[in-house]
């Protein structure tokens, strides 16, 4: 992608309500490549949903500067940008059929009525509602309501489409299908998607990169993988994914290995170096999934288990105070002997698994050198 020209660039971009203490969009810069499946994924109100409706054109930025397609966007009309949005609420109009709610906009846009057909067969095709031309919508099901929504907007052949939570008003069984759909139709289509969540896992299941925005101002920008493996700060760590964050000192700092002293777990070792002031407070964040958990008495075994630790090992006894049991996983809440608490998860691989350990057993943990992250800030 580095070889193409962004087809949305946003430059500086800040956006101020009035009389709201501090700003909605706060000087954000980003581009977005042609093709690209890009999501902003942040909590509530941290300006995800008014950075795409600036986009669309429905608010105005206070300043700076969007381009899309390498044009400014700033006296342009929503209805004159080469973009099309998909709304979560649908709004798909109940007295029309599925193909004069698809075929709407076209005939709005004066297209004759043979090009609308085609067209509109051609979108319920890639939508997977083709048969279905003739329904109106209350004899469809919400998956099928929201693929009308889309189908309205790709027939219209947009550069870009923008979709504003479109998975939120399913149940969790069907978002999970249709996230799986969504992206396989992003990559028939080819066009650029930019989608607007809050969901961690709708996000890292479908985005090529994705912008965690905090409070107005992108947090990290990175594609899934790097964001979940090696966050950038403590709030993406926290918010992309499970995870446990324990403070420390820096003690130990060298190109091939590193040590925190983390009062909450003990010495931290890794096998990489960190680049941190020796003494300065950093964070260390480990992935529940990451850690090993064992019976009393396997010390020997973890020990040959984590070798590759550079010095020491990381390892750990605590208490189970808390199970919760997830079909795929169990997730345990454990109380270390210093009286820190951390979490772990653990694939049940056979049907007996969960059987393993119960309440208040002792147990022993340990994790490799690589899983842990420091965090500076």
């Amino acid at each position: 992608m580095s070889d193409k020209t962004p087809i949305i660039s946003i430059r500086n971009v800040t956006k101020r309500f009035k009389g709201a203490p501090s700003a909605a969009v706060d000087d954000v810069s980003l581009d977005i490549m042609p093709g690209e499946f890009f999501v902003l994924l942040g909590p509530s109100g941290c300006g995800k949903t008014t950075l795409l409706r600036m986009i669309a054109g429905f608010e105005i930025p206070t300043s700076g500067q969007i381009l899309i397609d390498g044009q400014d966007m700033a006296d342009v009309p929503p209805n004159k940008r080469p973009v099309n949005m998909v709304f979560q609420s649908y709004a798909v109009f109940p007295h029309m059929t599925v193909a004069q709610n698809v075929g709407y906009g076209l005939k709005i846009a004066g297209i004759g009525a043979d090009e609308i057909r085609s067209r509109v067969a051609e979108a319920l095709e890639l939508v997977k509602l083709d048969g279905l031309d003739a329904r109106m919508p209350d004899q469809l099901s919400g998956g099928q309501r929201q693929r009308v929504a889309l189908a309205r907007s790709l027939v219209m052949r947009p550069k870009v489409l923008l979709l504003d939570e479109p998975l939120s008003a399913l149940d969790a069984k069907l978002r999970a299908q249709m996230q799986f759909e969504l992206a396989d139709l992003q990559d028939k289509v080819g066009i650029t998607f930019i989608t607007v969540t809050h969901d961690q896992d709708e996000a890292l299941s479908m985005a090529g990169r994705i912008a965690v925005m905090n409070k107005g101002d992108v947090a990290q920008l990175a594609a899934p993988a790097d964001l979940y493996e090696y966050p950038a700060n403590r709030f993406v760590a926290d918010f992309v994914g499970s995870v446990n964050i324990f403070e420390g000192k820096l003690t130990l700092d060298e190109p091939d290995k590193a040590a925190v002293d983390c009062p909450g777990l003990g010495k931290v070792w890794l096998n990489h170096g960190v680049t941190g002031a020796h003494g300065s407070n950093v964070w260390v964040a480990l992935r529940p999934e990451k850690i090993y958990l064992h019976v009393p008495g396997e010390g020997k075994a973890v020990r040959a288990a984590a070798e590759d630790a550079p010095e020491g090992h990381n390892f750990a006894r605590g208490q189970i105070k808390g199970m919760s049991y997830l079909g795929d996983i169990t997730l345990y809440e454990i109380q270390l002997d210093c009286g820190a608490m951390i979490r772990v998860s653990r694939p049940n691989l056979s049907r007996h698994d969960q059987e393993d350990f119960t309440w208040d057993d002792r147990v022993s943990m340990h994790w490799r050198a690589d899983s842990p992250v420091v965090l500076l800030s």
